[in-house]
């Protein structure tokens, strides 16, 4: 039977509620339905704007949970979404009436240092992951925030600090293990079902629930980052400094140029706090001393604060981790210049940021080894040169519409530049034609036809969906 979404209600029948406490026997991992003590604190996700209400939150603890899930949620015509880091802005791993299969408790991390691999779980976090690799010295390019669900960050293409020394984390993808539609298992690989693994780099979730991937690690010895504050009204400069650095900077080098509040942080002189920065974050693969280096020309115009330090991989990704349950609304523009009429068009967009709040207004480089990396991959936005990502968040429901408002504006001013091509991660749900932009129209058509070998009745919707070629 294939799954249909229910019209926004998790209250369920009695029979339903038989079926759940069936569910729940029988799952190793536990389950919630509406009425359970835990319940609400089991649908709660990264977004606090997105408030659904599953029928049924199936807490799998093995990859037979979550085979068991699925084929339960088919027999009973229930819409499945599925949960890893649940920082969908979108909120897609929740749904209303409908089953989640929560990974969360699949977080465990296997790390091989002989074959510079790691085996990790479909419900680990980027802290999971890097805090096994770290006394290693190895990594893997991970997400910009430690809570970060490594599954769907993978899966989705992957960009983070370490993308321009290593590629983007599924250009580190060895391997997969997926629960498919049927409650199947399935192995993909450079070896084993090849046409499925093209399709896991970059077009996330639609092909089944990811319960472990393996993936490629590098030595990764020192690691040092350079922050420096600058006040607002000196954005123009900084950016313009910012981004004939980064045009011609060397692989090591990454980060971005980001508007923020400034934090209560020792680092940050106390009549900043609270106000408006324009920053720049410049990470190293190498030490503070390189990193200095680097960042010499941004050093030389007038700044308020600099912290110039080495720092382990997995502390130097929570610096940006955002409070959970906050309201989001994000987007993205990937662009193939910056020239200094973008840069106006950038900054005069501070004015409009919702401040005081946890809002980004950011700009990060591309090239390096994302632009080298497989271009046989259904990643389009790989060759752009820069990604503006207005990244609204901010507390009261009252600024919803202010917010919204800002991150289109945002992307309409610098579209002009834009290769049209997107990141889907850094999305919510924009439309069936920026979907087909994230991974190009002749790339989608090959997409659609996995899709319609692995999932032809199009039970894992809840995505940046393709829909599968027979059914189209």
């Amino acid at each position: 039977m294939t799954p249909r979404s229910t019209t926004g209600t998790s209250d369920i029948t009695g029979t339903t509620r038989l079926a759940v406490d069936g569910l729940r026997r029988d799952l190793t991992g536990e389950a919630f339905a509406p009425g359970d003590a835990g319940y609400d604190e089991a649908r709660m996700i990264f977004n606090g704007m997105i408030d659904r209400r599953p029928a049924v939150v199936a807490q799998c603890a093995s990859e037979a949970d979550v085979a068991l899930s699925v084929r339960f949620a088919r027999e009973h015509g229930l819409e499945i979404a599925v949960r890893g880091g649940g920082h969908s802005v979108a909120g897609m791993s929740l749904t209303d009436g409908g089953l989640v299969v929560d990974l969360r408790h699949m977080n465990s991390v296997t790390v091989s240092p002989s074959d510079q691999a790691a085996r990790v779980g479909g419900g680990a976090t980027m802290s999971d992951l890097d805090r096994a690799t770290q006394p290693y010295g190895l990594a893997t390019t991970g997400g910009r925030a430690s809570t970060t669900g490594v599954g769907g960050f993978t899966l989705g293409g992957g960009s983070g600090w370490l993308e321009r020394k290593f590629g983007l984390a599924c250009d580190n993808l060895l391997a997969a293990e997926l629960v498919t539609a049927d409650g199947s298992t399935v192995h993909a690989s450079l070896d084993e079902n090849p046409e499925l693994f093209w399709a896991l780099h970059g077009g996330g979730g639609n092909f089944g629930v990811a319960t472990s991937l393996t993936l490629d690690l590098h030595e990764l010895p020192e690691m040092s980052f350079a922050l420096l504050l600058y006040r607002p009204e000196a954005g123009r400069e900084v950016l313009r400094a910012y981004r004939d650095l980064m045009a011609s900077a060397p692989d090591e080098a990454g980060g971005a140029l980001l508007y923020i509040t400034a934090p209560p942080e020792d680092f940050v002189p106390e009549h900043l706090v609270g106000t408006l920065v324009c920053g720049v974050l410049l990470t190293c693969t190498g030490p503070s001393a390189r990193a200095r280096d680097l960042a010499g020309l941004l050093l030389a115009l007038d700044h308020e604060s600099e912290v110039i330090t080495d720092i382990p991989y997995a502390d130097l990704q929570c610096m940006l981790d955002d409070p959970p349950g906050m309201r989001n609304y994000w987007s993205a523009e990937y662009l193939d210049a910056f020239p200094d009429e973008a840069v106006d068009l950038f900054c005069s967009h501070v004015a409009d940021m919702p401040v005081p709040s946890a809002s980004q207004h950011v700009l990060f480089p591309m090239g390096g080894a994302v632009a080298r990396g497989p271009a046989e991959y259904p990643l389009p936005w790989r060759s752009a040169r820069w990604a503006v990502h207005p990244f609204g968040i901010w507390e009261s429901p009252s600024d919803d519409e202010r917010g919204r408002q800002w991150v289109r504006q945002v992307r309409a001013d610098v579209r002009p530049w834009s290769t049209g091509a997107v990141y889907l991660n850094f999305i919510g749900r924009e439309g069936s034609g920026r979907i087909v932009a994230g991974f190009g129209a002749e790339n989608y058509a090959r997409l659609a036809a996995v899709k319609a070998a692995y999932d032809p009745d199009n039970v894992f919707h809840l995505n940046h969906n393709i829909e599968p070629a027979v059914a189209r």
